[in-house]
């Protein structure tokens, strides 16, 4: 079943997803990146479609399906930490 986005909003540290079902997810902003570097402007110029959300102005998409399986930005570099 595809399950998508009805709203998105930020916190500092966090975006927030609710879903057509009634859930909410909350992931990182630090997963992705560009959403992280972004104005508070540029995040509210998201699309919503049946697979998930997109900002034309960052070249972000993020799919629902992604974020329920707790995927982050498939296109930064990993990180080794000590």
């Amino acid at each position: 079943m595809n399950t998508s986005a009805k709203s998105v909003r930020f916190d500092d540290n966090s975006m927030w997803v609710d879903l057509a079902d009634g859930r909410v997810i909350a992931v990182p902003l630090a997963w992705f990146p560009r959403l992280l570097r972004a104005t508070p402007e540029q995040r509210a110029q998201v699309a919503f479609s049946s697979r998930g959300l997109h900002w034309e102005g960052l070249d972000e998409d993020i799919s629902v399906d992604g974020l329920l399986a707790g995927v982050g930005d498939q296109s930064r570099e990993q990180r080794v930490t000590a």
